[in-house]
């Protein structure tokens, strides 16, 4: 890559990374810009997944006031993101990836409702530590490991749906357990996947630098507006998934 592309990357990643750790919606700049430089999907799905990763090592470092206290829970809510991750980087490189596509747009759309309602409607999961709440945060990290797009989305509504905290507390965790997810199939897809080094650089140091900002930005958000924004956002993103795949 020239050095034009190289900084065109590192642009779309910083910009990504903003976008990401504010409304959930990293994937949805980054991948399509890696598919305008030539890359096939299944690389660019790796290549992007890999660089994302640094997009949560970034919102942790900036996020450090929302996360204070809350290390036990990273802990335990990570480790079923960390599983998922790990079975769906696997279900993408043995598998087609054409049924999470067609059910993507469902699951986003369902994911950005259910952000709408208030949340203390939102009940039925049996608490972060019940198991409805972990099958639901495993099943997430595994289409964030498999797909992904939006899977912050769908991250952002589970997480609001178990937890009594503020919404911008919620989204902190969230950048920090969907990274883990994200994380761990990087790991996979390193190893065993067609990884696009020369883009995946730039990307992430792209997506480090946007994933740093984003917390100052979404901190100064009202927690309503963010709510809002994420499931504004996400429901334009499951029109334009279900555009794609039923059209």
């Amino acid at each position: 890559m020239d050095v034009a592309e190289v900084l065109g990357l590192f642009g779309a990643g910083m910009l990504a990374g903003v976008v990401g750790t504010v409304v959930s919606l990293a994937s949805i700049i980054s991948y399509p810009v890696l598919l305008a430089f030539g890359l096939p999907p299944v690389t660019a799905n790796v290549t992007n997944t890999v660089a994302l990763t640094f997009n949560g090592v970034g919102a942790a470092f900036g996020s450090r006031p929302e996360l204070a206290g809350q290390g036990p829970r990273v802990l335990r809510l990570g480790t079923m993101t960390l599983l998922g991750g790990a079975a769906g980087a696997g279900l993408l490189l043995v598998t087609p990836s054409t049924t999470f596509e067609a059910i993507a747009p469902w699951l986003v759309a369902f994911a950005s409702l259910l952000l709408l309602r208030p949340p203390n409607t939102m009940t039925g999961y049996g608490g972060e530590d019940g198991w409805k709440a972990r099958a639901a945060m495993f099943a997430v990290a595994i289409y964030i490991g498999y797909f992904g797009a939006a899977g912050g989305v769908l991250m952002f509504a589970v997480l609001s749906a178990v937890l009594d905290q503020p919404p911008v507390k919620i989204n902190a965790l969230k950048n920090v357990v969907s990274a883990l997810a994200n994380g761990v199939a990087a790991i996979g897809f390193a190893l065993f996947g067609p990884v696009q080094w020369s883009a995946a650089v730039p990307l992430a140091l792209g997506f480090l630098l946007g994933g740093r900002l984003g917390p100052v930005i979404a901190r100064r958000l009202p927690g309503r507006a963010l709510r809002l924004g994420t499931a504004t956002c996400g429901l334009l993103v499951a029109l334009k998934l279900g555009v794609d795949v039923y059209t």
